[in-house]
């Protein structure tokens, strides 16, 4: 990661402002990041879905980092952007639920308040001008409520049915505006974020066909769901006990579209 470094290396370190340990630093652009995320409500909990991938640049360096994370009891987090920047978001978060834990009072923190304490980290540090390179998506359920928001990397937030990070903003969100209903099920879920999943493969070129996919819903359904591992595979769940976290798969995709073959027919300039 690229630092910027305040001290003047013409003036002397005498001072203890100006030595080694009171360097400020700055993350000035993000070098290892990930795409979009998309997130969804529907009739029992949440589901949220993210591909794998780590991109160096415009190089796909890394095609096996998990971008979502269960966030104590109750929560999912998903992010966007800067990598070294989202492990740093979860270590404040692990701080947080363990300063919430030992007060060891019956209460846990739920998603709006985590949601809540992200947009507050996300804005405090914009306004030092040293941002977290992240879009945030957090999602959960607790008493039976289900929730779902996001915030930007300078502290932009809202709460939504379904939301998306990344190009799924513009490639994703208005099929779900299209598709989503509130009764939706999870088989029609996973479907719709599959689909979302695969348009963002065929025209995001820092995408990688390899998704992560967690179902965090209201009350336990392990055992009982009519999902079979051949129809959908590795979907994973979340409850109120628990939550288990699936195997990557891939999404069945079809490269034969004429626009594919020859895609600069018709096109206008010079490239």
């Amino acid at each position: 990661m690229e630092k910027m470094t305040l001290q003047d290396s013409n003036q002397p370190n005498n001072s203890p402002l100006l030595n080694s340990e009171a360097d400020s630093q700055r993350t000035l652009y993000p070098y290892v990041t990930g795409t979009s995320v998309i997130a969804l409500k529907y009739k029992d909990g949440i589901l949220m879905a993210a591909d794998m991938g780590g991109s160096y640049g415009s190089t796909l360096r890394y095609k096996c980092v998990e971008r979502i994370k269960p966030i104590g009891k109750h929560s999912l987090l998903g992010a966007s952007g800067e990598l070294s920047d989202f492990q740093e978001l979860l270590r404040y978060l692990d701080e947080l639920i363990l300063y919430d834990n030992m007060w060891d009072d019956g209460n846990s923190l739920g998603p709006k308040e985590v949601h809540n304490y992200l947009t507050r980290v996300m804005y405090n540090r914009r306004n030092k001008f040293n941002p977290l390179w992240n879009s945030l998506v957090l999602g959960g359920v607790k008493n039976g409520h289900k929730y779902l928001g996001m915030v930007s990397m300078i502290g932009v937030n809202f709460e939504d049915n379904h939301v998306a990070t990344g190009f799924g903003n513009h490639l994703a969100r208005p099929i779900l505006r299209d598709e989503w209903h509130e009764n939706l099920s999870f088989e029609d879920g996973v479907k719709l974020l599959e689909k979302c999943m695969r348009v963002l493969l065929y025209r995001d070129r820092s995408a990688v066909n390899k998704l992560q996919m967690i179902d965090r819903e209201c009350n336990s359904r392990i055992g009982n769901s009519p999902v079979t591992v051949d129809s959908l595979p590795w979907i994973a769940k979340i409850t109120e006990e628990g939550f288990t976290i699936s195997q990557p798969y891939s999404l069945k995709t079809f490269w034969g579209f004429s626009a594919f073959q020859n895609p600069t027919v018709g096109a206008e300039g010079s490239w």
